[in-house]
C-alpha cells in the first residue's frame, strides 16, 4: 500500500460531535491536571465523581509526534494518586506505576511528569496506585491522550469514544465496595449504566454521507471485556494499542475490547440520506447495546478511495529472535479461599513490593505464557513495550502489535517483545479488581 507521506493531507478535518473536554490553549510551562470531585450526569440525577479536572473522562490531552509531555499532577483528593501513561513505551521514571516506579502523590501533592513524545497515536491517561487503582479508576479518573503523526490520514471525520460503564444506586451514586473479594476473585467489578465519553450511551453524531470517519476508541471500564460488533459500515483498523498495522477488515466486522485497549479505525458512512452506522456492544444470550449511532445526513459526499494504511513504527523489530528468548511462564489461578485473591506460580505476590519476577539485559527477546487455570478471562498486559501475540498451534505470530493480551478462561496465550528500555516494568491484568487482588508483579531489565 502506498505510505502516507506519498499522499497530500486533507485539510479541515471536522471535530468530533461527541464532545471531550478539549485541550487548552498553549501556555508557559506545564500543563497543570488536578485531580479532584466532580459531577457527572449518567442518568436523571448528577453523580458525585472524581475527575482530572473535576471530569470524567477528562481533558482530552493532544500533541503532534516529537513534542514534550509536561503535565504537573496536583491531587486534591482524600487519596493517594499518580498518572500512568498508559500504552506509552519506555521513560520507566515517567511510567506513574505506586510504589514502583513513584511514591504516590499524596493528598496535597503535586508530581511533574516529563517525557518526549517520540511514537505516534492513541493513549489514556489515569491512576496506578497498587490496591486502591480500582477505586480511583472507578470513581472517574481516567482521559484520553492523542499524539498525532505528521501527516494524518485522510478523513473527514475524527471522533474519539471513550467506552466507561458504572454502578450507580437508584439515586445516581457511585456505589461503593471497591474492595469487594468476590468479585476480585470472579469478572470485576462490571457496572450496567454503559457510558460514551461521560454520558449515558447511546452516543449519536451525524456525518455526510459517504463521508470518512476516523474512529479512536478506548474502553476505559474497571472490568468489563466489550465485544464491539460495527453495523452498516464497513470497517478497517488501522491501529492497535497505539501501534499502527496494515489495514484490515475486522472478522465479523466486530473487535474485543479489553480494559486499557484502544482501537483506532476507519469507515466510510453510508451513501443513503438517514442511514445508521452504528456500534453495537454484544452482550450474553445474543443482546445488543448501542454505544454509537451515526446517521448519513445531508449531500452525498464524493466517493473515496481506498484505506490506507498508517506508516509502521520504525523503532519495533521486523522479527523476534523466539530462539533467544527469556521464557517466562505465569501460571494464574485464585487463590485459597480466605487468603489471597490470586497466585502466580504457585505463591502470592506482593504486587509491586516483592522481587521482580525476573531480570533480563536491555535488548534482550522475552517470551511470557500467560497460563489461565481460572473460569474467567483475564486481560495480561506489561507495561513501557509493545507485544506480539503467539500462535499457539505454530511459530508464528499476529501481523500487529499489542500492550495486552485477553487469555480466555482455562486457556493459555504466548507473547513476546524485546526488552529495550531499562527500569522496573509492571506485569498485570488489567481487570482492575485481579490487579489490586494480586495479579500484578513486575521485571528489571539492566
Amino acid at each position: 500500500m502506498p505510505s502516507l507521506n506519498r499522499r497530500a493531507f486533507l485539510t479541515g478535518v471536522a471535530a468530533s460531535v461527541v464532545a471531550l473536554p478539549a485541550r487548552g490553549a498553549p501556555q508557559m510551562g506545564p500543563r497543570v491536571i488536578e485531580a479532584r470531585a466532580g459531577k457527572a450526569k449518567l442518568g436523571q440525577a448528577e453523580t458525585d465523581i472524581l475527575g482530572f479536572d473535576g471530569v470524567a473522562p477528562g481533558p482530552v490531552l493532544r500533541y503532534k509526534q516529537g513534542q514534550e509531555l509536561d503535565v504537573r499532577l496536583v491531587n486534591k483528593l482524600d487519596l493517594p494518586a499518580t498518572i500512568h501513561w498508559h500504552g506509552m513505551r519506555g521513560e520507566n521514571a515517567m511510567d506513574g506505576v505506586a510504589p514502583l516506579t513513584q511514591a504516590a502523590v499524596a493528598p496535597g501533592g503535586a508530581f511533574d511528569y516529563r517525557r518526549k513524545l517520540s511514537e505516534p497515536g492513541l493513549f489514556c491517561y489515569r491512576p496506578s496506585v497498587y490496591g486502591k487503582t480500582p477505586e480511583l479508576i472507578g470513581r472517574g479518573l481516567k482521559g484520553l491522550l492523542v499524539v498525532d503523526e505528521p501527516d494524518p490520514l485522510p478523513a473527514d471525520h475524527d471522533l474519539l469514544l471513550v467506552l466507561d460503564d458504572w454502578r450507580l444506586d437508584a439515586q445516581g451514586k457511585i456505589e461503593g465496595a471497591f474492595g469487594d473479594a468476590s468479585e476480585a476473585r470472579a469478572a470485576g467489578r462490571i457496572g450496567p449504566t454503559l457510558a460514551v465519553n461521560g454520558k449515558a450511551a447511546p452516543a449519536t453524531a451525524e456525518f455526510q454521507a459517504n463521508s470518512r470517519v476516523r474512529l479512536r476508541l478506548a474502553n476505559l471500564a474497571n472490568a468489563r471485556i466489550m465485544i464491539l460488533t460495527f453495523d452498516g459500515v464497513q470497517p478497517f483498523v488501522v491501529a492497535i494499542d497505539s501501534q499502527p498495522c496494515e489495514a484490515f477488515e475486522p472478522v465479523r466486522r466486530s473487535i474485543p475490547v479489553a480494559p486499557g485497549a484502544r482501537f483506532e479505525l476507519i469507515f466510510d458512512m453510508p451513501a443513503t440520506e438517514g442511514a445508521k452506522a452504528r456500534v453495537l456492544l454484544r452482550g450474553p444470550n445474543n443482546s445488543e447495546s448501542e454505544i454509537l449511532v451515526a446517521t448519513a445526513k445531508g449531500a452525498r459526499a464524493e466517493k473515496r478511495g481506498l484505506i490506507y494504511s498508517l506508516p509502521s513504527n520504525p523503532a519495533l523489530p521486523a522479527e523476534i529472535k523466539l530462539n533467544n528468548a527469556k521464557k517466562i511462564d505465569l501460571v494464574i489461578e485464585p487463590g485459597p479461599a480466605g487468603g489471597a485473591g490470586w497466585v502466580i506460580n504457585g505463591a502470592a505476590t506482593n504486587g509491586y513490593d516483592g522481587p521482580p519476577l525476573f531480570s533480563v539485559k536491555r535488548g534482550t527477546p522475552v517470551t511470557l505464557g500467560y497460563v489461565n487455570k481460572s473460569m474467567v478471562p483475564l486481560a495480561m498486559h506489561v507495561h513501557g513495550h509493545a507485544m506480539r501475540l503467539l500462535h499457539d498451534l505454530d511459530d508464528g505470530w499476529e501481523p500487529y502489535w499489542r500492550n495486552g493480551v485477553i487469555v480466555p478462561a482455562a486457556k493459555t496465550k504466548h507473547v513476546s517483545f524485546i526488552a529495550d528500555a531499562p527500569g522496573k516494568w509492571a506485569i498485570h491484568d488489567d481487570i482492575l479488581e485481579h490487579e489490586a487482588a494480586g495479579l500484578a508483579t513486575w521485571f528489571a531489565t539492566v
